[in-house]
């Protein structure tokens, strides 16, 4: 008997990221499979985001596409999960009837008996819980990277900037145990894993649920200890709570990467209290410089919101003057929009659209001006890559590899005779730069082959010849709040 496949369509953030590996990993463990490139699968799981605009509509549109699809092939289900399926809930059956299951962010491990008992009463299913009862991390995982891996420290967020509905969706913060972090990094380093991202909502507030307020900074030297693990980054910190003492634990701890992502938002003062963002642009602009006279060579990127109610042009210039002085080696830029439930979205002086768009733009051209200048220092620079997969087919046409640097800049290279795998290192030299990205064209200077390249080279092998899966039984009844 063929096991039933799967495929999950992922949206917005790392942890999205993260759930949809424990999705993977929970699925498998309950007989299925994932689905080949190009064929229809058997299941169709929606990991969706509420905080991107207009995430409704196309969670619908996609689902709207798929009906014709769902009828077509005898036995297919669709699961919704995810902030927006928190959010939505109930509504989500009743606007697409053809969805066979809606799960909360709490919920995850719900899943596969959901789907047997919607299989089963052929009906949809839906469940809901409103606090965590079980830390996603650990539930069985199918990572998708066998270099480099996500790491949960914390779920939930405490803060109430006026923009952001994740905290009413995920619930306030709860900290894993410091032992159990560094446990789940040690199993990832010897399986082989080079590579680990630390995982939070506000990961500089971790430890504040058990009373170690410097739990962060511990937690980044204890990695520094784990044999096998040669890089370390986490995302994302807050402002508010980012200390001395994680700055001190970044530049003593080796395997620390040297990138950080510190989100701005705005640079006016008056938009950072109407955002209830808890810093103001001087203290922003302090921890950048005490940053950068600890780490000299750190890659510091952020998030910026344009056209947050109330907005004018010199707070507007208030922010391009910030991005001036901190020279970001990237930014992620967003157009505000209002998302229902949020206290900005009842703000008076919502800024037009064409205001927006037009504020959108300067701000897109000068950041692309700064980043390709911050790049070309870098033009004759030796970095050391860890090669990605997929990251560079857009040079397919010039035999380009690609990778990150230490600093988190994605790097093209010439693998030329060396040829390495993903999840290898490669030492190679900067000959040109874009905004974007470095291009290294020279021969590598060297190539170290990893256990995560081998671990790589046997999935690739595995995916080529793969063997027979029998299903296993799935327990119906697991607990948890209906909607």
């Amino acid at each position: 008997m063929q096991p039933r496949t799967y495929e999950i369509r992922t949206y917005g953030c790392q942890m999205n990221a993260h759930d949809s590996e424990r999705v993977a990993g929970l699925l498998e463990d309950a007989g299925y499979a994932k689905a080949p490139a190009g064929q229809t699968p058997d299941l169709i799981v929606f990991n969706t985001c509420a905080v991107r605009e207009n995430a409704a509509d196309r969670l619908y549109g996609n689902l709207g596409h798929l009906l014709p699809v769902k009828k077509s092939h005898a036995g297919m289900q669709i699961a919704v999960g995810g902030c927006l399926a928190q959010m939505e809930r109930e509504q989500i059956t009743r606007r697409a009837p053809w969805v066979d299951v809606v799960y909360g962010t709490h919920n995850i491990g719900s899943l596969p008996a959901l789907l047997e008992r919607a299989r089963l009463r052929e009906e949809a299913q839906a469940e809901f819980e409103e606090t965590l009862t079980t830390f996603p991390s650990l539930l069985p995982a199918r990572r998708a990277s066998p270099y480099s891996a996500w790491v949960s420290i914390s779920v939930g967020c405490n803060n109430t900037c006026t923009f952001c509905i994740v905290p009413s969706l995920r619930g306030r913060e709860k900290d894993r145990r410091p032992g159990d972090i560094l446990d789940e990094i040690r199993t990832l380093a010897g399986e082989g894993v080079l590579e680990v991202t630390l995982l939070g909502q506000n990961v500089n507030s971790y430890g504040a649920e058990f009373g170690d307020r410097a739990a962060f900074g511990k937690l980044l030297r204890a990695c520094g200890g784990i044999e096998g693990l040669e890089r370390v980054r986490f995302t994302s910190p807050h402002p508010r709570d980012f200390t001395g003492d994680v700055i001190e634990a970044m530049a003593d701890t080796g395997n620390v990467m040297p990138s950080l992502h510190m989100p701005l938002q705005s640079g006016s003062d008056a938009v950072l209290k109407a955002m209830r963002r808890a810093y103001r642009r001087d203290r922003y602009l302090e921890i950048l410089s005490n940053v950068r006279s600890a780490i000299p060579h750190a890659a510091i990127t952020t998030d910026i919101i344009v056209g947050f109610p109330g907005e004018t042009e010199r707070d507007f210039e208030d922010t391009l003057d910030v991005v001036r002085q901190a020279r970001f080696a990237g930014a992620f830029t967003f157009r505000y929009s209002i998302r229902p439930g949020t206290p900005a979205a009842t703000m008076d002086d919502q800024v037009p659209a064409g205001v927006v768009q037009e504020r959108y733009d300067r701000l897109v051209a000068l950041v692309e001006e700064i980043c390709e200048q911050e790049n070309a220092r870098l033009a004759g620079a030796t970095v050391e890559v860890l090669v990605a997969e997929g990251e560079g087919r857009k040079d397919a046409a010039t035999h380009r590899m690609s990778g990150r640097a230490r600093d988190n800049r994605l790097v093209h290279f010439a693998p030329h005779d060396a040829l390495p795998r993903p999840g290898d290192i490669v030492t190679t030299a900067v000959t040109g730069t874009a905004p974007h990205y470095l291009i290294a064209d020279g021969a590598p200077l060297s190539v170290r082959r990893t256990r995560a390249g081998d671990a790589w080279q046997e999935g690739l092998t595995a995916k080529q010849n793969p063997a027979p899966v029998s299903p296993s039984p799935v327990l119906l009844g697991m607990p948890g709040r209906r909607g």
